[in-house]
């Protein structure tokens, strides 16, 4: 299979291992994985900030970049879900290219889902000597019905025990923008996902998007814990992340 790796602005700017640890997953479950690199933005800012047009040329540049790959794959729900559930809306601005947007979107997978119902996965490489709680992103969870296949995938990390929190599904707070625009709201619902993740007693909070990521991090350590890791899901699935800790490596 040809996969076409769209890498999300976070990921390339912020926390770029997680791009790799996609790569290596992709890889290991025999893909020929292609990153265009021009590749850019999906366009999900502009859209929810009501800039159709910016977020149509990037859109478009999306597709052009990735058409020729079977699928395209994101370490992200929120990115793979703007491309899934918002292309439509977006292209019916440009009813001439409606039917190719509907096209791409049908072949676009978050990295999860992808490794399970496509790639069909049955072993990854990685380690983890803990317990781990999984939070469920809301892009991921309500727009893709992302919740079953990273506990799937993470069932196979050898020495990991995953404890659920009391409420996985509930918000970050982040919400990209929303963060800065109700940053009061946003802080005190980030508190509430805090408090549950440390009920939950677990060595680490895996996840499958960068910006809830970074929000759930930054609220914790300002809160003093710094001790439980923060983890996106496939730097989990690869690295032997208990031998990384001792080692001092973050």
């Amino acid at each position: 299979m040809r996969v076409g790796l769209f890498v999300t602005c976070l990921v390339d700017l912020m926390r770029p291992r997680i791009g790799f640890a996609a790569l290596e997953l992709l890889e290991s479950a025999g893909c020929e994985v292609v990153v265009p690199d021009t590749q850019t933005c999906c366009g999900q800012p502009g859209y929810n900030s009501g800039d159709r047009a910016s977020a149509l040329a990037l859109a478009r540049k999306v597709i052009a970049e990735f058409e020729a790959c079977e699928y395209v794959v994101a370490p992200s729900g929120s990115c793979a879900g703007m491309i899934r559930t918002h292309y439509p809306d977006l292209f019916r601005d440009a009813p001439e290219d409606f039917a190719r947007a509907q096209r791409f979107c049908a072949k676009t997978y978050e990295l999860t889902d992808f490794l399970v119902n496509v790639a069909k996965l049955e072993r990854v490489p990685g380690r983890y000597n803990g317990t781990a709680t999984y939070h469920d992103s809301c892009a991921g969870l309500r727009e893709l019905k992302i919740k079953a296949q990273p506990r799937e995938l993470l069932a196979k990390v050898c020495g990991l025990t995953l404890i659920e929190m009391k409420e996985p599904e509930q918000c970050c707070g982040f919400g990209g923008t929303f963060s800065i625009k109700f940053g009061e709201v946003s802080s005190h619902i980030a508190e509430r996902k805090c408090a549950d993740i440390e009920a939950a007693g677990a060595d680490a909070v895996v996840l499958g998007d960068l910006g809830c990521m970074l929000n759930i991090e930054g609220r914790m350590r300002r809160r003093g814990d710094m001790k439980t890791q923060v983890l996106h899901v496939a730097e989990v699935l690869v690295r032997d992340v208990t031998a990384e800790k001792e080692r001092g490596i973050k």
